[in-house]
């Protein structure tokens, strides 16, 4: 997300002689006077995608960061931007960048006897494994097929998920993972990210073959419910407006609606 401000109380011609220079790689300053009153970013995702941010109180400086940046780096590029933000929104627009989707990001309780996952059962000839336990070469299968399903669908950066960029054939991390099984094959996980005292869901997928069969959701309980154990009393999630199926699973465990972010890009 941008951390951007603007001020109406610097003087008219604040920041019209600011200097633009790289400073590295991935970093950006805007000077005048001797001070710097403005910095821009590049950061890499997990997924590879460069997204952009900016940081000053000055619109002017913001254009000509933007500007600067846009011309620096190789398309496609992207930015995050808090839909209330209408001035922000405007300004990257005037830069090139274009409204791709938008991010709805749910906050909700873990507790089982709160979100009614302790009713729920799991599927007919389904197991679900818990963090930890997955099979790494089954993990990587099912990881890979999903994530070729979804790419042929809609494609993966569509995906308000960071998943972590690996080369092909590496291994994936089982404690991340809860896993649902059918037969002699993984067939849907959900990923966990917890740090500190926050929790995150950042996936939530199942074989297409098998939707609507309440896979996911017994996946969600198992994952919620070790969280809950592990003294997380609420986790988050970020989910793609569009993807209606995903929406329906969280609203239906009050998950609570906090806000939404605009994906902006250009050169996609």
């Amino acid at each position: 997300m941008n951390s951007v401000h603007f001020s109406t109380n610097t003087p008219a011609r604040s920041g019209t002689r600011a200097v633009i220079s790289r400073v590295d790689e991935l970093h950006w300053q805007a000077v005048e006077d001797n001070r710097t009153i403005g910095q821009g970013e590049a950061s890499r995702r997990p997924d590879g995608r460069v997204f952009l941010s900016i940081d000053t109180w000055h619109g002017t400086v913001f254009d000509q960061l933007a500007a600067t940046m846009l011309n620096d780096l190789p398309k496609p590029l992207y930015t995050m931007v808090d839909e209330s933000d209408h001035d922000l929104t405007a300004r990257w627009a005037r830069a090139g960048l274009t409204i791709r989707r938008r991010e709805r990001e749910y906050h909700f309780a873990t507790d089982p006897a709160v979100t009614g996952l302790d009713t729920g059962r799991v599927p007919t000839g389904v197991t679900v494994v818990g963090l930890g336990a997955a099979r790494e070469p089954g993990l990587r299968e099912v990881y890979a097929a999903v994530r070729a399903e979804v790419d042929a669908r809609v494609g993966w950066d569509t995906m308000p998920v960071e998943v972590p960029a690996r080369p092909a054939g590496a291994p994936l991390d089982p404690s991340r993972y809860v896993v649902a099984e059918a037969g002699d094959r993984y067939v849907g996980l959900v990923r966990v990210v917890s740090r500190r005292r926050h929790a995150r869901i950042g996936l939530v997928v199942v074989r297409e073959e098998l939707h609507r069969r309440g896979i996911a959701r017994a996946m969600l309980a198992e994952a919620l419910g070790t969280l809950h154990h592990g003294g997380f009393e609420t986790a988050s999630a970020e989910l793609d407006e569009r993807n209606t199926a995903a929406r329906a699973l969280f609203e239906g465990i009050g998950a609570r609606h906090v806000s939404t972010a605009v994906e902006m890009g250009c050169g996609a």
